[in-house]
């Protein structure tokens, strides 16, 4: 029975990471492991700020944001992911896979809306300390992490609705361990010629809006801290970007090949392990970034630990 636009289609084979049983075994493992420590890392932060009353601020809403974000993220392919290490049978039904492909547009559209409004929120700390809490006033921080989900949200509801005028009508192999867009189009047997033109015209814009405010924010930073006289104030300044700059160079990066492998004459194993940074090893690894370096976090961190064990 068809089930979308005509498809004969109604259900796709994942290939996976590995076909190897014992290789799957151990990746089971590994990502059981990094799915848990990526779930306790976020959770544990997003809880230290709403906890703290001395980091309710703006950098630390947004970091709480990051994390609840990378939460759900993880969430989009790792559970599928562990599902199928350790299951013959590796499925998806096609309205399981525009699923799928909607929350993963959903967390990496917000989350470049978000290293955005990060970066500006730096901005105005590092180059008008004394009028910071005057701009970035709680109205206005709040406004700016709704409209990174709001945008996130509509920019997904936009590519999944061009999807549902696509047939699929063989093959249904995808030679990847979860549903992503650029797949999805090479196995259409419909023109996809306005889908392409509408994800290159609205990831230009997601994109190009987010490197353009992160560049204006980090341009002015860089030159305000290269003013500042003592060796100390420079490097208290830089301390507080340097974890939200290797955050935007990690996911930019991973997201830029994304981009460029489905289209180049690279093999799709490249393709799936490149794909494997924005969706499961940044999401754990954006914790330890951003406490390690980060005194507070690890102080509101201790403090509720000392509660937590003295009054019980």
């Amino acid at each position: 029975m068809n089930s979308v636009n005509g498809s004969s289609v109604t259900e796709f084979i994942l290939l996976g990471l590995t076909d190897d049983p014992d290789q799957q075994v151990i990746l089971f493992i590994v990502f059981l492991l990094l799915y848990i420590f990526t779930f306790l890392g976020n959770f544990i932060i997003v809880c230290i700020v709403v906890c703290s009353s001395h980091l309710q601020t703006p950098m630390y809403f947004f970091l709480a944001q990051l994390s609840f974000l990378d939460l759900s993220f993880s969430n989009v392919f790792s559970p599928k992911i562990l599902a199928d290490l350790l299951s013959k049978k590796r499925t998806i039904s096609i309205y399981g896979c525009f699923t799928q492909v909607y929350f993963f547009a959903s967390c990496a559209t917000t989350e470049f809306f978000l290293l955005a409004v990060m970066a500006y929120d730096r901005y105005v700390a590092i180059c008008s300390p004394l009028l910071y809490t005057v701009i970035m006033s709680k109205s206005l921080y709040v406004h700016l992490a709704s409209a990174s989900y709001i945008g996130g949200f509509l920019h997904s509801l936009i590519h999944v609705g061009c999807l549902f005028r696509l047939s699929f009508c063989g093959p249904d192999v995808i030679n990847h361990f979860g549903c992503d867009y650029p797949v999805l189009l090479k196995l259409s047997c419909t023109d996809i010629l306005i889908n392409d033109l509408v994800r290159f015209g609205l990831s230009a814009l997601v994109v190009g809006s987010s490197l353009l405010v992160i560049l204006f924010s980090y341009t002015h930073i860089v030159a305000t801290i290269l003013s500042i006289r003592t060796t100390a104030g420079r490097h208290r300044a830089a301390s507080t970007c340097i974890s939200h700059f290797t955050s935007v160079f990690l996911f930019c990066g991973s997201s830029f090949f994304m981009e460029i492998l489905p289209n180049s004459s690279s093999s799709e194993h490249q393709y799936k392990g490149i794909a494997l940074i924005p969706t499961l090893i940044i999401p754990a690894l954006n914790p330890l970034i951003y406490s390690l370096r980060n005194n507070e976090v690890k102080e509101a961190l201790r403090k509720i630990l000392y509660k937590k064990i003295n009054f019980p």
